[in-house]
């Protein structure tokens, strides 16, 4: 049930973080440019990254039990204040305050690490990371359509969504026991992803009991150290971020591009997008599977990740010259993009530990939502200014690069060590 709740509460966060990029045709319809509508977008992602870490700390010393339930209902009731929002600002301001609110989601990955085993933890992240593009894919397939009134409707929609995971948060989430973690790595600044000191009794949850004191009763200088003292969780980071980028593109502008380049109607194209969505959700639990079964979760992040370039190069060359093959490239790409964002924070989690989970969650979460802010606006000026093909061609580069930096060797060296 664990895993149910926290799913749901990642597609309300999700549905309302990324699904704005659905109402643009109705934001341009009230006037908007698309610049000004790709500035409300962001707006969510904007107020989510200010308080990512401070939501992590909070679930750090609090339980995520608390954090989630205060931090979605306050949400929910600001969406409700943004129906009486008059204009582009206030309207803003209660997006970013509501995405502020709904940070508390994003950092509340430690339910996983406490929960499950490692052999099962990246298809459980997975499976919680799935409802990324499954709130995409709500968005698609509900947003187009209720805002053919007027916004009051998504809006509502969207507040909901938010209420009732905040319900489901209070009635049946309960934090793990709290456990000690090194959360260090290796003397070579491997990845060494949690290992602890153990008695050999596995707890209730199949996890080792740490070891939580030294044979002289005082804490090991190991459990009082940070994992950020190697650059490991930092080139971790590094990729991440740089991954959301290809992911956003695609997801906030392949509904423009097929209604203004491919002449699709914003109904039918969020139909179709939607189900896109809905097959990137089943591909992070695919990715979560591939690297349980392989112990690994770096190497197929680098592999994911040199895809994802080789695709938006071929979305570039088959827009420039007009071809219909771009509309099947586009979707494969809102697949393979999404994949690897399970693996990642498995990854993060699993190297800084439980003593650490939350705010390395939250610094995780931040990163990305920084890239993730101003990828709508700067990408819209990039497509108003060059076109399509050439801002697809730029966006390719970040992939490969977060392929480069991804610590695949540091992994396996930490492989070998245990």
């Amino acid at each position: 049930m664990i895993l149910v709740v926290g799913t749901m509460a990642m597609v309300a966060g999700s549905t309302f973080q990324f699904g704005p990029a659905y109402l643009i045709p109705a934001f341009r319809d009230e006037g908007l440019t698309l610049e000004q509508a790709g500035l409300l977008v962001a707006c969510p992602t904007a107020g989510v990254m200010l308080t990512l870490i401070a939501w992590g700390a909070a679930a750090d010393r609090w339980g995520e039990r608390l954090v989630l339930t205060t931090g979605l209902g306050l949400a929910g009731l600001l969406v409700l204040a943004a129906r009486w929002a008059h204009g582009m600002v206030s309207l803003a301001v209660c997006l970013a305050l509501a995405g502020a609110a709904a940070a508390s989601v994003l950092a509340s990955g430690r339910l996983i690490l406490g929960w499950f085993a490692r052999h099962e933890r990246a298809l459980a992240m997975g499976i919680r990371q799935s409802a990324g593009p499954l709130g995409l894919a709500l968005g698609a397939a509900t947003l187009p359509a209720l805002a053919g009134r007027g916004l009051d409707l998504p809006l509502v929609f969207l507040a909901t969504l938010f209420l009732a995971a905040a319900t489901m948060a209070f009635v049946f989430v309960r934090d793990p026991a709290r456990q000690q973690s090194t959360g260090r790595p290796t003397a070579e600044g491997s990845l060494q992803p949690s290992r602890q000191p153990s008695t050999g009794r596995p707890t209730a949850e199949g996890l080792p009991q740490p070891s939580r004191q030294s044979a002289t009763g005082r804490p090991t200088a190991a459990n009082e150290g940070s994992p950020y003292r190697s650059p490991g969780l930092w080139r971790i980071h590094g990729a991440s971020a740089l991954l959301v980028i290809p992911q956003f593109t695609i997801t906030t502008f392949a509904l423009v591009f097929l209604t203004d380049v491919r002449g699709w109607t914003p109904l039918a194209a969020g139909h179709l997008l939607a189900g896109a969505q809905v097959f990137g959700a089943l591909s992070r639990l695919g990715a979560g599977f591939w690297s349980d079964r392989t112990g690994s979760r770096l190497r197929p992040i680098r592999i994911i990740a040199v895809t994802t370039g080789a695709g938006l190069l071929a979305l570039a060359a088959a827009a420039a010259a007009g071809s219909s093959l771009a509309v099947p490239v586009l979707l494969v790409l809102g697949v393979v993009a999404v994949s690897s964002n399970g693996l990642s924070f498995t990854a993060v989690a699993e190297y800084a530990g439980t003593a650490w989970a939350g705010r390395a969650l939250g610094i995780q979460t931040t990163g990305q939502n920084v890239l993730t802010a101003a990828v709508p606006p700067a990408v819209a000026l990039a497509i108003g200014a060059a076109g399509f093909a050439p801002s697809f061609a730029v966006i390719a580069a970040f992939p490969l690069v977060a392929a480069l930096i991804v610590p695949v060797a540091g992994e396996r060296s930490a492989d070998a060590d245990r």
